[in-house]
C-alpha cells in the first residue's frame, strides 16, 4: 500500500469518521473503496461509449426539432 496525503473539507472528514466509526471500518478504507467504486464507474462509462462509436451522431438542434415535430415539446 502506498502512503499519500490528502486534504478533506472538514465537514467531509468529519463525515468520513463516523461513517468510518458506523462501519467498523477505516477513514482510509473508505476512501479506497470510494476511489475504486469511481475509477469502475469510468471504466463502464469509457466501454459505454466505445460500443456506442459506430452509432450515427445526432446533433442537439435537430433532435430538439424532432421532439417538436412528434408533438413531444
Amino acid at each position: 500500500m502506498k502512503r499519500a496525503t490528502i486534504y478533506i473539507e472538514e465537514d467531509l472528514h468529519r463525515a468520513l469518521k463516523i461513517k468510518a466509526a458506523e462501519v467498523s471500518s477505516s477513514v482510509s478504507e473508505l476512501v479506497n473503496q470510494s476511489i475504486r467504486e469511481s475509477l469502475a464507474e469510468d471504466l463502464e462509462d469509457l466501454q459505454a461509449f466505445k460500443e456506442r462509436e459506430s452509432e450515427p451522431s445526432l446533433d442537439f438542434e435537430t433532435f430538439l426539432k424532432g421532439l417538436k415535430s412528434n408533438g413531444a415539446l
